[in-house]
């Protein structure tokens, strides 16, 4: 990790609490997993202030491209709300890949997936948006 640890916004942080409580009985098992991977995250990362946080750490709402190992590169947004539309290149936060990017920065690696199945990718970019996390769609 570049800076260490996991880096998260107050808000993102509170937002991101109360989606994993409105989904502790989740019985989707993909997004059980991711749910739990991101309350693993959450509990492990460093919570700051809005004005203390770099601005490439991967925040809710964030614009985030990253880079496969076969040269590939894709642009999203990641979202507080189980609705990713990747049509729209948005992904949710309480999917395996955007759980999997919370907290993290350019230049952090990403490997997602079984083991004999992994997905190894390169976060090569993060733009903000500064829109409100509050506003989410469960």
């Amino acid at each position: 990790m570049k800076y260490g640890s996991l880096i998260m916004e107050k808000k993102d942080y509170v937002t991101l609490k109360r989606i994993l409580n409105f989904h502790r009985y989740y019985e989707d098992y993909a997004h059980k997993d991711a749910l739990e991977q991101l309350g693993d995250r959450i509990d492990k990362a460093l919570v700051e202030d809005e004005l203390d946080i770099p601005d490439d750490v991967v925040r809710l709402n964030s614009k985030v491209t990253v880079e496969f190992v076969n040269g590939a590169r894709q642009m999203f947004q990641l979202v507080p709300s189980t609705r990713g539309d990747l049509k729209n290149n948005m992904i949710s936060v309480v999917s395996t890949m955007g759980a999997s990017l919370v907290g993290l920065a350019v230049d952090d690696t990403v490997q997602i997936g079984a083991p004999s199945d992994s997905k190894s990718f390169k976060i090569v970019d993060v733009e903000q948006s500064h829109q409100l996390s509050s506003s989410f769609d469960f």
